[in-house]
C-alpha cells in the first residue's frame, strides 16, 4: 500500500466516528433552538466554551506527546503509556477535588444574577464530573489510535454520541410526554422533572461519558503502576509548550462566546451568544473535515518522520488538503440557504437566529486558516521544537483577547467572527514562515495561494454580492471545481501512476 493511500486510510478510519459524532450534534441544534429560548441556549454555549478551555488544561498536551514518544522510544511503549496516563490522571483528580470545594464560588461567578445561582450550582457539579471522566479517557483513546484498533475506537465514539443523543431525546421529549399523558411513572417524574431545563443536556453528556469510560476499561487495565521518572521529565518538557499552545487555541476558539456575555448589555447578552453559537454550527462541516484530518494525520506524521521522502509527502498532503478545504468552503456558502434551516426549524425564532448568518463566511475562512495551520504545525512537533507552537499560539491568543475586547462592544458577534478569522490567519502565516526557516518543507505555495484567494473571492461574492443565491453559488462552485481538475489533472495522473 502506498504512503498516501495509507494516510488516507488512517484519516478515514480515525475520522469517521468523529464525523458522525459532530453530525449528530449538528442535528441536535435545531432541537435545542426550538425547545430553548435563545437566552437559555446562550447558557449552553457559555458552559461548553468554558469546558473546552478546561479540557485543554487537563489533557496537558499529552496526546501529542504520547504519539511522539511511542515512535521516539519504541522500546519503552508501556512506560510511555503509563507516564502519559498518570500525568493526566493526577491533574484530573486535583481539578475535581478543587472544583467540588469551590463549586459555589464558581457558580456565583458564572451566573448573571442571584436567581440563576441554584441552577448554576448543578451545572457546575455536572461539568466537573464530565471533565474528569473525559480527561481519564484521553490516553486510552490515543492508545486505540496508536494500536490501529480502528473498530474499537469507532464503537467507543458511536457509543458516546448515541448515549448523548438518546438521553437528550428522553429528557426533552419522552419524559414530558409521559407526564402530559399520565402514563406509568408520570407522578414520580413530575416530582423532580424541570420543564425545559438546560441542565438535562449536561446530564446526558455525563451519562455518555460514564458509558464510554466503562467501555474503555480493558485499555485502562493494561496500565502498570510503574513510573519512569527520566522519561517523564523529557515528556513534560515536550508536552507543556503543547499545553499552552492548545490552551491558546481553545482561547481563540471559545473566548468570543465567553466575553460576549460579559461585554454586552445584560438584556441582550445571552440572546446574542445564543445566535452566535447557533450560526457557528454551520461551520461544523468544515470543522468535521479538519478534525478527521487531525485524527489520521497526527499518528501518521510521527510514524512517517523517519522516511527519506517524508517532507515531500507532507507537502503533497498539504496541497490536496487545501484543495479539499477550498471546495468545502465554497460549497457551504453556495448552499447556505439550505443549511440555515438546520439552525432552527421553529418559525417563531427563525429570524432571530438567521440574523447571524453574515458572520458565517468569516468564521469559515478562519477555519480554513486553522486547518492549514494544523497541517503546517507538523514541523515543530517533529523537530521537537514545540516552544514555537507555544509562541505562535500566544500571538493568536493575544490577538483574540485584545481585538475581542475592542470590537465586541461595538459590533457584537460580528466582531468575534472577524477576530477569529484574523487570529487564525496570523497563526497560519507565522507557522509557515518559521517552519520554512527551521524545518523547510517544499510546499507548492503559488498554487496553494491561488486556490485560497479564488475560493475566498467566490465565497464573499456568492454571499454578499449575489445575496446567497443558491443557483449562482453552485454555478460558481462548478466553475471552481472545473478549474481545479484542469490544473491538477497532470499531477494527479503522476501520483496515481506512481502509487498504483
Amino acid at each position: 500500500m502506498s504512503v498516501l493511500k495509507k494516510f488516507l486510510g488512517q484519516t478515514a478510519i480515525y475520522g469517521i466516528s468523529t464525523v458522525f459524532s459532530r453530525l449528530f450534534n449538528f442535528i441536535l441544534t435545531p432541537i435545542y433552538t426550538k425547545v430553548y429560548a435563545k437566552s437559555v441556549y446562550g447558557i449552553f454555549t457559555n458552559m461548553y466554551a468554558n469546558a473546552s478551555i478546561i479540557n485543554a488544561i487537563l489533557a496537558f498536551g499529552m496526546e501529542s506527546t504520547y504519539f511522539r514518544y511511542l515512535n521516539k522510544h519504541e522500546d519503552k511503549k508501556q512506560e510511555v503509556y503509563n507516564n502519559s496516563f498518570f500525568c493526566i490522571a493526577f491533574i484530573a483528580v486535583l481539578f475535581l477535588i478543587t472544583g467540588l470545594i469551590f463549586s459555589d464560588t464558581i457558580a456565583a461567578y458564572l451566573a448573571a444574577n442571584a436567581a440563576e445561582v441554584p441552577d448554576y450550582k448543578q451545572y457546575v457539579a455536572l461539568f466537573l464530573w464530565i471533565l474528569f471522566v473525559d480527561a481519564i479517557c484521553v490516553i486510552p483513546f490515543a492508545k486505540l489510535r496508536a494500536d490501529n484498533k480502528a473498530m474499537k475506537y469507532s464503537i467507543a465514539k458511536f457509543l458516546n454520541i448515541g448515549c448523548f443523543v438518546g438521553f437528550n431525546l428522553v429528557f426533552i421529549f419522552v419524559v414530558p410526554a409521559i407526564i402530559k399523558h399520565q402514563w406509568v411513572g408520570a407522578e414520580w417524574l413530575s416530582s423532580w422533572y424541570k420543564h425545559q431545563w438546560i441542565g438535562y443536556v449536561f446530564l446526558a453528556n455525563l451519562i455518555a461519558s460514564l458509558v464510554t469510560f466503562a467501555f474503555l476499561l480493558p485499555e485502562l487495565l493494561k496500565l502498570q503502576f510503574k513510573f519512569d521518572r527520566p522519561l517523564f521529565k523529557m515528556m513534560v518538557a515536550y508536552s507543556w509548550p503543547i499545553l499552552v499552545a492548545n490552551l491558546s487555541f481553545i482561547v481563540n476558539e471559545n473566548l468570543d462566546k465567553i466575553v460576549l456575555r460579559r461585554l454586552l448589555p445584560t438584556d441582550i447578552a445571552d440572546g446574542e451568544v445564543g445566535i452566535y453559537g447557533a450560526v457557528c454550527k454551520i461551520a461544523i462541516f468544515l470543522s468535521i473535515f479538519i478534525t478527521a484530518f487531525r485524527l489520521g494525520a497526527e499518528p501518521f506524521f510521527f510514524s512517517h518522520a523517519k522516511n527519506e521522502n517524508a517532507k515531500q509527502t507532507y507537502a503533497t498532503i498539504l496541497h490536496y488538503f487545501v484543495i479539499a478545504l477550498a471546495i468545502i468552503f465554497v460549497g457551504l456558502i453556495a448552499n447556505i440557504e439550505i443549511l440555515k434551516h438546520f439552525i432552527s426549524r421553529d418559525g417563531t425564532r427563525v429570524a432571530e437566529y438567521w440574523a447571524g448568518l453574515p458572520a458565517v463566511p468569516f468564521l469559515l475562512l478562519g477555519y480554513v486558516c486553522l486547518g492549514i495551520y494544523m497541517n503546517l504545525s507538523v514541523w515543530y512537533r517533529l523537530s521537537d521544537q514545540t516552544r514555537f507552537g507555544l509562541y505562535i499560539s500566544l500571538v493568536g491568543a493575544a490577538i483574540t483577547i485584545i481585538l475581542n475586547f475592542v470590537l465586541i462592544p461595538k459590533y457584537s458577534y460580528m466582531g468575534s467572527a472577524w477576530v477569529s478569522m484574523a487570529a487564525y490567519f496570523v497563526m497560519m502565516v507565522l507557522s509557515y514562515t518559521l517552519g520554512q526557516k527551521y524545518y523547510p518543507i517544499p510546499y507548492n505555495l503559488k498554487r496553494i495561494f491561488a486556490y485560497l484567494v479564488v475560493s475566498t473571492v467566490i465565497v464573499f461574492s456568492s454571499f454578499f454580492l449575489f445575496d446567497r443565491n443558491i443557483y449562482i453559488g453552485n454555478a460558481l462552485l462548478l466553475v471552481f471545481l472545473a478549474g481545479i481538475v484542469y490544473f491538477e489533472k497532470d499531477d494527479l495522473k503522476k501520483i496515481l501512476k506512481t502509487n498504483s
